[in-house]
């Protein structure tokens, strides 16, 4: 057995932060009206607004969709992309294919939204997004986006913030 004499990494030091002030959660909820069947909506601002109401700094925001037939996700709200985004949800989850779900003799539901529920889960419900300097950690081209799949109706987001305000953790000395 062959021993190693190099000497061992010296561990990079982080400053421990010292809480001076209690977590903060806070839970909204902010509702949108629709108005088209399949509808891509920046909700950034508004979600960044949410942070600065309640004066976080540091901590995270969970975005939820409440329902079955809306998604929240993050991408390029680019009106180009936005059309390549809709249309590759209709080729890959189509609106007039067969689907048992919209079948009477299967199913009690008349909105005929399977294509919906379908591309609501491909894209997914809930997403959580650090909070650095009192605002989204977002990429320099990113934003949150909620699709509507199933409209026009009105619509719910469920934002959940949690962390620390301004001054609230200070290096450990």
């Amino acid at each position: 057995m062959r021993m190693s004499t190099a000497p061992a990494k010296t561990p990079r030091l982080v400053p421990e932060l010292r809480p001076t002030a209690a977590l903060q959660l806070y839970l909204e909820t902010i509702i949108y009206k629709t108005r088209e069947r399949l509808e891509l909506i920046n909700i950034t601002r508004d979600l960044n607004e949410v942070v600065r109401k309640h004066g976080l700094k540091a901590g995270f925001v969970i975005v939820q969709s409440l329902h079955t037939t809306t998604a929240v996700f993050i991408n390029e709200f680019q009106q180009a992309l936005l059309d390549d985004i809709k249309a590759f949800l209709e080729r890959l989850v189509g609106r007039i294919d067969y689907w048992r779900h919209n079948d009477p003799r299967l199913s009690e539901c008349d909105r005929k939204n399977a294509d919906s529920h379908l591309r609501a889960m491909l894209l997914g419900h809930t997403l959580s997004v650090p909070v650095r300097d009192g605002a989204l950690a977002l990429g320099n081209w990113q934003s949150i986006i909620l699709a509507e799949l199933d409209g026009p109706r009105e619509r719910a987001v469920q934002i959940q913030v949690l962390g620390v305000a301004e001054g609230a953790a200070q290096p450990k000395k």
